[in-house]
């Protein structure tokens, strides 16, 4: 198949498996328990796991545009680390005293660190890992209005989703120059899918063994 007609399937299958993850996160009545402060602890680490990813790939890119795509990237995800340390600090947590690298790298990173080839990458980074971004971010922002903190909601509704959005949207302007046969498009597909097989079973265990839902993403 054609560039244009892999990536409207790879769209409509990533789409599918988004739906089932916006399922997964607001799953049940989220107890009092659940507060602003303990998910945006995980974003931490989500932002910070994700800044370094873009920087590994970038160092390890041939292709300049895609090299610069990274460059941006990390620098976003860097600035709503910092971001979100602000707005935690304003909610009476010292966020210094935060180490998101405690407990080691997650499942995911370390699958997105062995990836090699620069369409496997794009596939899984900017174009799904970053769309999964879009739908966990907009389940956070709607349990933040819902528990009536506008100030994280609009953080993230008017600073961090936009920039998640060119992520994703460049993702698939990017990965139109890489899947033009049919091999790209066999490793394109396979990190797509394995991306999202991680972050179900993050999300779960998460649920499962910590009682978090609703968390953002990257």
């Amino acid at each position: 198949m054609t560039s244009e007609e892999f990536l409207i399937s790879l769209e409509q299958e990533n789409a599918a498996c988004f739906e089932r993850l916006v399922q997964l996160s607001a799953a049940g009545e989220a107890p009092e328990s659940l507060t602003i402060e303990r998910l945006l602890r995980v974003a931490l680490k989500n932002e910070l796991e994700a800044s370094e990813i873009a920087a590994i790939w970038m160092a390890g890119t041939g292709e300049l545009h895609v090299k610069l795509a990274l460059a941006r990237q990390a620098g976003d995800e860097a600035k709503h680390y910092r971001l979100i340390e602000e707005r935690l600090n304003e909610l009476g947590v010292d966020a210094s005293a935060i180490d998101p690298r405690q407990g080691g790298y997650s499942p995911l990173f370390e699958y997105l660190s062995g990836l090699k080839d620069t369409a496997s990458r794009v596939a899984a980074g900017q174009f799904t890992r970053e769309g999964i971004a879009l739908v966990r971010n907009q389940c956070f922002i709607d349990f933040c209005e819902a528990r009536l903190d506008r100030k994280t909601a609009a953080m993230y509704r008017d600073v961090i989703q936009p920039d998640e959005r060119h992520h994703h949207e460049l993702g698939r302007t990017l990965l139109a120059r890489l899947v033009s046969d049919p091999q790209d498009q066999a490793r394109a597909r396979e990190a797509a899918r394995r991306t999202i097989q991680l972050a179900e079973e993050a999300q779960e265990t998460a649920r499962l063994k910590a009682g978090l839902s609703r968390a953002p993403g990257c």
